[in-house]
């Protein structure tokens, strides 16, 4: 899609704006209710369907289509990146009425390093056609992991700082407690960070290891870097309504590595194929209607299945536990 530097100014704007009436709503620090995350979550993804339509009306079906394709890849890998965001918060022990301003600053930080890697991506794609075969193999084998990941009987899960972040807190030195919502303070005449602040960096920083995996999958499905990076913008505003509106949730949510290897696989397979395509040799090109319906289709029946899984789960665990009591008094 032709797009002029006119309509780049625009949309930056009009995302810049949208940024801050979500700044201005979640500004004064507050625990989040269900309702109000199911409330945004709903606003978010409503003006995402309207901006896929509007590139219809005023654009390409092709380009609506790519559109839609990455979102709902971009917004389901979101959703795992969500586990991590939880492990965090629990590391830094966060206050729940401090989680959203986290989330929306370190979002904003992940937007901004995301919109680095997709100008990056952009420009070596344009240049070197074969970085697609890289791009497939990596994916590939990124969804190779999370099976192995899925298939692990280690459920303890624990988030460890990045040398960056280590870094960062070695060189300015950390509080011992939060400070409402500053982020830094002085202490013995020098300044330092507050851990809210450590937080935030940790968010966003992180982000950038899930953007190795989500900016090559939205390659695969679109080289338009005007979809890609809006694509990224809508999916990530979203998630800090998403974090608070799952929950618990996300616990049930068993079968999701599959589904999201499964969908990488895919991106994946599709890249190889673009990439032989390219270099002259006769082989199936998969379209974006296809993709759109097996990603979709994937996301569907993974999200049947894990709250299918989930509720048998609880079932065993309640027998047993009935059992466990009947046991109990017998003995007694």
């Amino acid at each position: 899609m032709d797009v002029s530097m006119t309509l780049w100014v625009l949309t930056i704007l009009g995302l810049s704006a949208l940024i801050a009436v979500d700044f201005f709503i979640g500004r004064k620090p507050h625990d989040v209710s269900t309702k109000e995350a199911g409330i945004w979550t709903v606003v978010w993804i409503a003006l995402a369907a309207l901006f896929g339509l509007g590139l219809l009306l005023f654009g390409t079906a092709q380009a609506s289509g790519e559109f839609f394709a990455g979102f709902v890849t971009e917004k389901s890998l979101s959703v795992d990146n969500l586990f991590v965001f939880i492990l965090i918060m629990a590391k830094f022990s966060v206050p729940s009425h401090l989680q959203q301003r986290v989330l929306l600053v370190g979002v904003l930080i992940a937007l901004v390093l995301r919109a680095i890697f997709i100008a990056a991506g952009a420009a070596i794609i344009s240049s070197f056609s074969w970085v697609f075969f890289i791009f497939g193999a990596f994916l590939i084998y990124t969804a190779w992991k999370l099976i192995q990941e899925a298939r692990s009987d280690d459920e303890e899960e624990e988030w460890e700082e990045n040398r960056l972040l280590k870094s960062v807190e070695k060189r300015f030195g950390v509080a011992d407690r939060y400070h409402g919502t500053k982020l830094f303070i002085r202490e013995n005449g020098k300044r330092i960070l507050t851990p809210l602040m450590v937080v935030m960096l940790a968010i966003g920083t992180t982000d950038v290891l899930f953007a190795l995996d989500s900016i090559p999958a939205i390659f695969g499905l679109t080289q338009d870097p005007y979809i890609v990076f809006t694509a990224n913008a809508f999916a990530l505003m979203g998630l800090r309504q998403l974090y608070f509106l799952l929950g618990g949730l996300l616990r049930k949510l068993v079968h999701l590595s599959y589904g999201l290897s499964a969908i990488l696989g895919f991106i994946g397979v599709k890249l190889v194929l673009h990439a032989l395509h390219e270099t002259g040799v006769h082989v199936p090109v998969i379209s974006i209607p296809v993709s759109l319906g097996v990603i979709c289709g994937v996301l569907i029946i993974t999200t049947i299945t894990s709250l299918i899984a989930s509720k048998k789960q609880a079932e065993r665990e309640a027998a047993e536990a009935g059992d466990g009591k009947a046991k109990d008094s017998v003995e007694a």
